[in-house]
């Protein structure tokens, strides 16, 4: 039975958070609990995830917990999408509020539109844009006030209900103005900051939904009985037939083939499997029928394990916590307390309760957080935007805080510093033979074999003559009868005797980290064939580029050491780490991260999806597999590594634009309640302030319309570009 010593580990989907804030008073509730080791809530998957002793607590105390604190667990249904319920829901109420918003701004402000009796239409369209668009707003606030707690949405129900009441008494009394416009716009612009929020979410699910998605979803026994891979047990046997995929992680007792591994390993030469082989799960069989049993089954496979580690890492990793919240905790209850104080010292010295209540309602317009609602989303979506123009997509405005601090890049190799695919690179003939013969023949011969490796040279030649008699050689090569000759392919063993002229190519191939494949016929050695995975043209600029941003590159990759310290030299890396498992690339990111560092992840493959979750900051290249991509924080269209340069420096100043937008948002908001509180600024005033400083936050997003990025400065431009930041690391 599990003790405080072996500790349980659950996870809880939570219903209701609208911001960090809430996480964070969840997580402060769940640790309070006896029994309970560690508990990490997470704002942006919506669960929180529990360590505890189950001799001193359970479930059912996590649930009341939670409900006590004002939120709900959800219902755990997998085919229940509480993401996309919630975006929908918001889409909804967003589309009505912009809709109903619209004409009441037209007709408030504009005077060209204005009839009598407008004050009623805006009055009337006013009324759901307020208590049924905003409800959600009025919902939370009552219940963090329960709860003796203020947040943001305790400003937006107070300034938006109050300017609605005011203005329906207003209604029906001599004064100058309604506010109707001013409470429907506070929805308007904070529904659509919470609606950037929501497509965040729902992306956060993606990677392991595309993990569980490469999984075979049966197996096929010996006896020729196809059942469903969970019902696969340790020790049973399974036929893996060619192209199929391996059901789960076993042991070859039968069968010779070659497995594409590169979901694993990330290297795109398949590897031989033979008789006591390890296979694993989810990889797919080559040409060769495999007898495997099973040695892993269920949650212990590789693939399960790489799900787990991503899932563990994205909600391991504590949500970023916006400065809007974190201002708030003093921000919030200090404009509350400053507008009372001025209802009531208007009313002690003798004031008209309308002019008294007039300057409490300017306080809380003028507090209301219009230009927040503006300040993060408008700054992600010109960024956003103008990254995508660049090649570069940023996936949220979360993610780019690490990226000020970011110190350390770490790259994987294999589609990321090189190209992904192999390509045949050099003929070396021998003495007295031809070179076009010699890969004429090979690739004559290749063309009836699925290798990767055959497939590059078949790509070369230009010719190809009939084969017959197509024989596959386990682990050495293959051979077939060309123009009445004996054609053997392969490993240099083929053959009893190779020029030293071919040994000498193939020894210099190999030092390079590439694959040397020996051509003859008749018994006699002909040619090598020398066949890479190019590296990039822009990889070795890219690399000087980061370092020009003064940051640290290591090498990753699952590769051979030979091959791995070949690529690290023609890019100019230094550091390179190789035969590395997916486990492994995400141990390392761990391990510099414990040293301080601050990491960015650049990868391709399934294989670096844990990794790139773990990373402060994950980069996927765009060439490369979904999982990573939607693991990742920011994705490289191209395969041009430079673009990665590009992404960190547009990622920076983004995220300077948006802490400049809070910033003057906040100080507009601090120096503009004391004026409203004196009456200075009526609550007309403070509405149109209230707009001016929503513009200026406009402006100062949209000037990231003008990055052109780290590799490409003008002079019309120089305000916008980043000097290389050197760090002590």
């Amino acid at each position: 039975m599990p003790t405080a010593d072996t500790p349980l580990t659950t996870e809880i989907p939570i219903d209701g958070m609208t911001c960090a804030a809430c996480a964070a008073r969840i997580g402060r509730g769940l640790t309070g609990l006896e029994g309970v080791e560690e508990a990490n809530v997470n704002y942006a998957t919506a669960r929180a995830v529990v360590s505890y002793d189950p001799d001193l607590v359970d479930r059912a105390a996590f649930r009341a917990t939670i409900e006590k604190l004002g939120y709900a667990v959800a219902d755990d249904d997998p085919d229940d999408d509480a993401a996309d319920r919630e975006l929908a829901q918001l889409t909804r109420r967003l589309v009505t509020s912009v809709v109903l918003t619209v004409p009441i701004v037209a007709i408030s402000m504009v005077p060209a539109l204005g009839f009598s009796g407008w004050e009623w239409v805006a009055g009337i369209l006013a009324t759901p844009v307020v208590w049924w668009v905003g409800w959600p707003f009025h919902q939370v606030a009552g219940r963090n006030l329960a709860h003796g707690s203020t947040t943001m949405d305790t400003l937006v129900s107070m300034g938006t209900g109050a300017a609605w009441a005011w203005s329906a008494v207003a209604l029906f009394v001599d004064v100058d103005h309604v506010y109707f416009e001013t409470a429907a716009v506070i929805v308007t612009l904070i529904l659509l900051g919470r609606w950037f929020e929501a497509r965040a979410k729902r992306r956060s699910g993606e990677a392991i939904r595309s993990l569980a998605g490469l999984a075979a979803r049966t197996a096929r026994l010996e006896d020729g009985t196809e059942v469903p891979v969970d019902d696969l047990q340790v020790g049973m046997r399974f036929v893996v037939r060619p192209g199929e995929k391996v059901p789960v992680d076993g042991l070859v007792v039968d069968g010779t083939s070659t497995v594409d591994a590169s979901m694993i390993t990330g290297e795109p030469v398949p590897v031989s499997a033979g008789i006591g082989d390890e296979v694993v799960g989810a990889t797919i069989n080559g040409n060769g029928s495999l007898t495997v049993e099973a040695t892993r089954v269920g949650g212990d496979t590789m693939l399960a394990q790489i799900m787990r580690l991503v899932d563990e890492a994205q909600s391991s990793t504590a949500p970023v916590q916006r400065l809007a919240d974190r201002v708030s905790a003093v921000f919030v209850p200090t404009a509350l307390a400053v507008a009372g104080a001025t209802l009531a010292a208007w009313l002690l010295t003798g004031q008209p309760v309308g002019e008294a209540f007039t300057a409490a309602v300017a306080v809380l317009i003028i507090a209301c957080p219009c230009a927040l609602g503006l300040a993060t989303p408008t700054a992600i979506m010109v960024g956003t935007g103008r990254g995508a123009s660049l090649g570069v997509i940023i996936k949220g405005g979360e993610v780019l805080e690490a990226t000020r601090q970011v110190d350390h890049v770490v790259l994987d190799k294999t589609g990321t510093v090189t190209e992904g695919r192999m390509e045949l690179v050099s003929v070396t003939p021998a003495p007295g033979a031809d070179g076009q013969v010699v890969l004429c023949r090979a690739a004559s011969v290749e063309a009836l074999s699925e290798h990767p490796l055959a497939e590059a040279i078949v790509a070369a030649a230009t010719d190809l003559e009939p084969a017959t008699g197509f024989e596959n050689l386990p682990g050495l090569g293959v051979r077939a009868t060309v123009d009445g000759a004996e054609v053997l392919v392969g490993r240099r063993r083929l053959f009893d005797e190779v020029p030293d002229d071919l040994l000498a190519a193939v020894a210099k191939a190999e030092d390079a980290g590439r694959t040397a494949v020996v051509v003859g016929w008749d018994g006699t050695a002909r040619g090598v064939l020398v066949i890479a995975d190019r590296v990039r043209s822009t990889s070795a600029a890219a690399v000087t580029a980061l370092r020009d941003l003064g940051l640290e590159v290591t090498l990753l990759t699952g590769d051979n050491e030979r091959t791995a310290r070949a690529v690290g030299s023609a890019v100019g890396i230094d550091r390179v780490l190789a035969e590395v498992m997916p486990d492994d690339k995400d141990a390392e990111v761990q391990r510099l991260q414990a040293q301080g560092h601050v990491v960015a992840m650049v990868g391709d493959g399934i294989n670096d999806a844990p990794a790139l979750a773990r990373a402060d900051l994950g980069i996927a290249v765009g060439t490369g597999t979904d999982v990573a991509i939607e693991t990742s924080d920011l994705t490289i269209v191209s395969g041009d590594l430079r673009a990665v340069a590009d992404a960190i420096v547009l990622s920076r100043r983004t995220l300077a634009v948006i802490k400049g937008n809070l910033f003057w948002a906040f100080a507009y908001n601090t120096a503009a309640i004391p004026l409203a509180a004196f009456g200075v600024l009526n609550p007309m005033i403070a509405a149109g302030a209230m707009g001016f400083s929503s513009v200026f936050v406009v402006t100062n997003s949209l000037r990231l319309r003008r990055f052109t990025g780290y590799r490409r400065p003008t002079a019309t431009d120089e305000d916008l570009l980043i000097e290389p930041e050197r760090t002590n690391a």
